[in-house]
């Protein structure tokens, strides 16, 4: 019997989910570490089964300042990605760019929000290349979208659209390190369950 929601997924499910993520989080710390021109390292993800609201906590709270990018994905599997950049993150892309102090997160210029456009670009594409290569799989991303704001407003985004489906999300937990410095990444994946179930399936997982 196919799984209905998220939390009817086991350890095996999360197991396989977080070796896809692992393996997207090495493709993005060499794409990113190429962009900038300096090494950059990613630690093991974590992947867990969050609701919205735990989530939420585990960033910081609602009214947390983040930078969130949206990414929709298509074709065999829909769904959407989000990622969400606190400040340590933005501050150490934009410094090796832009040589300047620490920016404000809601004052960013259009230089500034380009360059952290075109990371959630370079993490998407990571993350849905080895969701592709690895599930056979044909998956078309959109452009990002960028919005800064509380984390409440950034999140009420994929809780509206995606609610009806299941009030839970899977969070990637990972860490990047630039310059001898941890930075946290965490990205939000929520395909739809059909899609999932049917990547788990292609990879020889029982559902």
């Amino acid at each position: 019997m196919s799984i209905k929601n998220y939390d009817e997924l086991n350890p095996i499910h999360i197991d396989v989910l977080k070796e896809l993520g692992n393996i997207g989080s090495g493709n993005a710390a060499t794409a990113i570490s190429s962009m900038l021109g300096k090494e950059v390292e990613m630690t093991v993800p974590a992947v867990s089964v969050l609701d919205y609201t735990k989530a939420i906590d585990f960033l910081g709270g609602p009214e947390n300042i983040v930078a969130g990018m949206l990414v929709r994905i298509t074709g065999d599997i829909e769904g959407m990605i989000m990622f969400i950049l606190q400040e340590p993150f933005a501050n150490a892309i934009l410094k090796t760019f832009f040589e300047h102090e620490d920016i404000d997160m809601m004052a960013l210029g259009e230089n500034e929000s380009s360059a952290i456009r075109e990371i959630g670009n370079i993490m998407a594409a990571s993350y849905v290349n080895a969701l592709s290569q690895i599930g056979g799989r044909m998956i078309n991303i959109s452009v990002p979208s960028l919005t800064v704001d509380m984390l409440g407003a950034i999140m009420s985004v994929p809780a509206i659209e995606f609610g009806a489906v299941s009030d839970q999300v899977l969070f990637i937990d990972g860490t990047f390190i630039l310059d001898n410095q941890s930075i946290k990444s965490n990205m939000i994946l929520i395909p739809e369950i059909n899609s999932l179930t049917s990547l788990l399936s292609s990879l020889g997982v029982d559902i």
